[in-house]
C-alpha cells in the first residue's frame, strides 16, 4: 500500500526518491530552459516536475492569457520555510502574465482539518494572506475568495462528482474517507473555477504531495468536454524543504524541526546550532577532505531559500568541499541570514494587514 501512496497530499507518506516519481506516475521532468528568467527555485532543480509544461511555456512566449492558482489550508496559526517556495513559483506566473487566484480552502479546512469556518476566516485574513504578501504576492494582480463563499466552486465539485467512481478515489487516494473525497471535489473546481470567465490554461505550481488532486482534474477536464471545453490544467511540483534534523520534509507536527514563519530569534539560533550539516566526524578531517554540502541541511537553506545569487551559492559549496569552511561559521552566517530574513518578513506582514481590508473577495 505504501508503494501505491508514495504521493499523498495529506501528509501520511513522504518522499524519498524524486526520479521514482517522476517514472511512476508518468511525470515530465522539469527543464528550465523552457522559461525566461527562471526564478531561484527553478534553476537549482528545487522544481523538478510538472504536467503540461510546454502549453504554458507557449502562453508566455507568444503572450497569451493563462492563469496561475494556489490555495491556503488555514490549519494553523503559522506557516514554514517551504511555503514560500509555492509562494515564488506563483509569483514568477503572475510577473510573466498569468491571472492569479489565491483561495483560503476553508471548507477543506473544515472537512479534513476539524477546523471551523470562523477559525479559518481569521487565521486566513489575520497572517495567511498578509504572509503571500509579504512573501512576494502582488494583492493588486490577485484574485482571493473564500471556498464556502463561491458558489460556482460549490457548483462545479457538485457536477464534477458525477465524473469519478468511489474505486478511482481509493485508487488515487488511497482510501475513499467522506471528508477526503468532499476535499478533492472542491479542489477540482477550484482548479477550474477561471475557466468558468474564460477558457485559458492553468498552472498549478504545488508540492508534488498535491499531484492526486491535479491528476484527477485532468482526468474529469476530458470527461466533460462537451459541456464545458475546458482548457488544459498544468502543474509545477517542487521538492520539499528538509527539517532541520536531515528529515524529509518541515512538519508543523515537529515545531523543533523547521523554521516556522513568524520565528522567535532566539529560538532560531538555537535550532540552527542543532541542525544537521554535511561535516566530518572531526575538524581536522574536514579540513582535510572537506565537508559534504549534498547532505546539508544548510546549504539546503541557502539554495532553496537564502542566497539568490548562483555564484554566491558556488562559493559555499566550493568552501565547504575543500575544507575551508567549517559548520559552526556556515550555521552562524545561515542564522544571520535567517534572522534577516525574518525581520524583513515581520515588517511586511506588518505592512500587508494594513492592505487585507482593503482586497476584494469574490463573493455571491
Amino acid at each position: 500500500m505504501a508503494e501505491k501512496r508514495v504521493i499523498d497530499p495529506w501528509g501520511s507518506v513522504l518522499v524519498e526518491d524524486y526520479n521514482k516519481i517522476i517514472n511512476q506516475f508518468g511525470l515530465e521532468a522539469f527543464d528550465s530552459n523552457m522559461f525566461p528568467n527562471p526564478n531561484k527555485v527553478m534553476r537549482r532543480g528545487t522544481v523538478f516536475a510538472g504536467r503540461d509544461f510546454k502549453v504554458i511555456a507557449d502562453c508566455i512566449k507568444n503572450k497569451k492569457p493563462f492563469y496561475a492558482l494556489t490555495g491556503i489550508v488555514p490549519s494553523a496559526d503559522r506557516i514554514h520555510f517551504g511555503n514560500s517556495i509555492g509562494v515564488s513559483n506563483l509569483r514568477y506566473f503572475q510577473e510573466h502574465g498569468a491571472k492569479t487566484y489565491m483561495l483560503v480552502a476553508d471548507l477543506e479546512a473544515s472537512a479534513a482539518r476539524g477546523v471551523s469556518l470562523e477559525e479559518s476566516r481569521r487565521r486566513a485574513l489575520e497572517f495567511h494572506i498578509p504572509a503571500y504578501i509579504a512573501l512576494g504576492l502582488d494583492p493588486k494582480k490577485t484574485v482571493f475568495y473564500f471556498q464556502s463563499e463561491n458558489i460556482d466552486v460549490m457548483r462545479l465539485s457538485y457536477d464534477f462528482s458525477k465524473h469519478v467512481t468511489l474505486n478511482e478515489f481509493k485508487a488515487v487516494y488511497g482510501n475513499a474517507d467522506p471528508s477526503r473525497i468532499a476535499s478533492s471535489l472542491a479542489q477540482m473546481g477550484d482548479m477550474l473555477y477561471p475557466q468558468l470567465e474564460e477558457k485559458m490554461p492553468g498552472i498549478i505550481p504545488v508540492g508534488v504531495d498535491q499531484d492526486p488532486h491535479i491528476r484527477l482534474t485532468r482526468d474529469v477536464i476530458a470527461r466533460t468536454k462537451e459541456k464545458y471545453g475546458f482548457a488544459p490544467l498544468a502543474s509545477m511540483y517542487h521538492k520539499f524543504t528538509p527539517s532541520l534534523d536531515g528529515g524529509l520534509k518541515m512538519s508543523k507536527s515537529k515545531p523543533s524541526s523547521m523554521v516556522e514563519l513568524p520565528e522567535d530569534e532566539s529560538l532560531l539560533r538555537k535550532k540552527m546550532k542543532a541542525t544537521k550539516t554535511g561535516g566530518r566526524e572531526t575538524i581536522e578531517e574536514q579540513k582535510r577532505i572537506g565537508g559534504e554540502p549534498e547532505k546539508c541541511i544548510v546549504f539546503e537553506l541557502y539554495k532553496q531559500h537564502l542566497i539568490e545569487d548562483d555564484k554566491d551559492l558556488d562559493s559555499v559549496y566550493q568552501r565547504c568541499k575543500a575544507g575551508k569552511l567549517l559548520c559552526k561559521e556556515d550555521k552562524q552566517s545561515c542564522s544571520d541570514l535567517i534572522v534577516n530574513f525574518m525581520q524583513d518578513f515581520n515588517k511586511k506582514v506588518e505592512q500587508a494587514r494594513k492592505i487585507v481590508p482593503k482586497l476584494k473577495f469574490v463573493r455571491f
